[in-house]
């Protein structure tokens, strides 16, 4: 080959390797067309990131049951990309089992010792928890001014609150924000709450009080106050007890009733205004007393025959006698207007009103009507028994200060009257004029209230407070703000 041709050659295999380079710098977005332009280089496209599960939310979060209840919980998953998602299966559920047993794929745990457990659901490596407490059931609760009092149905007592003047019974004199036992004793079977002081009743039939005694209101002789139960005397044959704001008073079993402390206008029914400082018989001629009730400063008592008796301070009418004058000694409370001769089957007694329903169901108020607590929507004090609406299956009534709470036989519960601290347990603080449902539910057995507080008592045997908590009467381990709503108590 000439030198010519080995030329042409070098230049046909330089054009060639040109050519496919500038070829691949096109395809590859970069270079310079034919016309000279620059060519813009295409964004890749970027691989899929995967969506990823980041934590697990566990409903709900916290929750009390009583020992052997259950609760179902729900998990819901968070997601990388923002999203969530309810998650029926893959979840893996464990507990440590000493409080509370949780069954692994269905996340239903059930309360096997009072105390606090974490519950943990699991699905990976990704985890959520919730808190389970389990309490013991309780049989009722009560409120004085400024504190609590609830039996379990074990029979142990426990007190809650303010305590200045021993009323919380546990030998103190400090404060308490969290459910307090009182004593060993587990034979309790009643208990009732005046302004500052207790009065409770033990399944032997002793009588025992604690707390304030200026007034002789503990009955014990003497006016020494007490920050533990001790006994008053040494019968044993009590059936009923009642406390007023500073007066006590009790049936025995033989129909008897007795009365004791504050008597500034004749709340002992004894014909006078003295006070005394061991318990006392009303005279009340043959009557057979069987259950008492105390208000403020008046006294009422249901008898074995179905009437309804009482005494003490009568402003707003509250005696039901059909005058507004007080009586220091029993007056029959008047039949309601059209029903003739009615037997009464249960009595309360508020601030200054007073509730009882009839052996048909019917529901009766009488006494001030301030803040709607007759529940009849008139807003004026009576004097004499008025309906409480059209119902006629009111199994239990309970009377707080201003306001007033029933339990119908099919386990509903009802609420009216001031709402001022929250005491109607519906989220307001606006007062009713006439009975509202507390939630939905149909579970309630048992009703209690304090002067700006309310308690129930679930079929469970579960304790829901709501109301004033200035002094921690809640047991929710604070005290300040009002409980608005119904909230468990363990």
């Amino acid at each position: 080959m000439t030198f010519a041709g080995l030329d042409n050659m070098k230049r046909f295999f330089s054009h060639l390797i040109w050519s496919v380079a500038c070829a691949t710098l096109v395809a590859c977005g970069g270079g310079v067309d034919k016309g000279g332009s620059t060519v813009v280089t295409p964004t890749p496209v970027p691989e899929p990131v995967p969506v990823v599960l980041t934590s697990l939310t566990v409903s709900p979060a916290a929750v009390t049951v009583v020992v052997g209840g259950q609760q179902t919980f729900g998990v819901q998953g968070v997601y990388s990309d923002g999203t969530t998602q309810t998650l029926t299966s893959g979840v893996a559920w464990s507990s440590p089992g000493t409080v509370a047993s949780v069954d692994a794929t269905t996340g239903l745990a059930k309360g096997v010792a009072t105390g606090i457990e974490t519950l943990t659901a699991k699905v990976g490596t990704v985890t959520g928890t919730a808190k389970m407490t389990v309490a013991t059931p309780y049989l009722i609760a009560v409120g004085g001014r400024d504190h609590t009092l609830g039996i379990k149905q074990d029979g142990s007592l426990y007190a809650w609150g303010r305590n200045q003047k021993g009323q919380l019974g546990d030998g103190t004199l400090l404060d308490r924000t969290t459910p307090t036992v009182i004593g060993s004793s587990k034979i309790w079977k009643k208990v009732v709450a005046g302004e500052y002081h207790a009065i409770g009743l033990q399944t032997d039939g002793t009588l025992w009080a604690w707390g304030l005694n200026l007034n002789g209101q503990l009955g014990t002789g003497n006016s020494a106050d007490s920050n533990v139960p001790i006994a008053v005397g040494s019968d044993t044959d009590w059936v009923d007890i009642a406390a007023g704001a500073y007066h006590s008073a009790a049936v025995k079993s033989d129909g008897t009733v007795w009365t004791w402390g504050r008597n500034t206008v004749g709340q002992l029914g004894l014909g006078d205004t003295v006070d005394r400082f061991d318990p006392q018989k009303v005279n009340t001629a043959t009557k057979t007393w069987v259950a008492v009730a105390a208000g403020t400063d008046h006294t009422v008592v249901l008898n074995a025959v179905g009437e309804l008796w009482a005494w003490g301070s009568n402003d707003n009418g509250r005696l039901g006698v059909g005058a507004v004058a007080d009586t220091t000694v029993p007056a029959q409370v008047v039949n309601p207007v059209g029903i003739g001769a009615v037997k009464w089957s249960a009595v309360a007694a508020g601030g200054a009103h007073t509730l009882a329903i009839q052996s048909n169901g019917r529901l009766y108020a009488w006494g001030s009507n301030l803040k709607g607590q007759l529940g009849n929507s008139l807003g004026v004090d009576s004097s004499v028994p008025t309906r409480v609406g059209t119902e006629g299956d009111w199994a239990r009534v309970s009377a707080g200060s201003d306001h007033s709470t029933g339990i119908r036989l099919n386990g509903t519960l009802w609420v009216w009257g001031s709402n001022g601290d929250g005491q109607l347990g519906n989220g307001t603080v606006t007062l009713q004029l006439v009975p509202v449902q507390v939630g939905s539910g149909a579970n309630w057995a048992k009703v209690g209230t304090g002067p700006a507080s309310t308690f129930a008592v679930g079929t469970d045997g579960l304790l829901w407070g709501w109301g004033r908590n200035a002094e921690g009467q809640q047991g929710n381990g604070t005290s300040g703000a009002a409980v608005l709503n119904p909230t468990p108590i363990p």
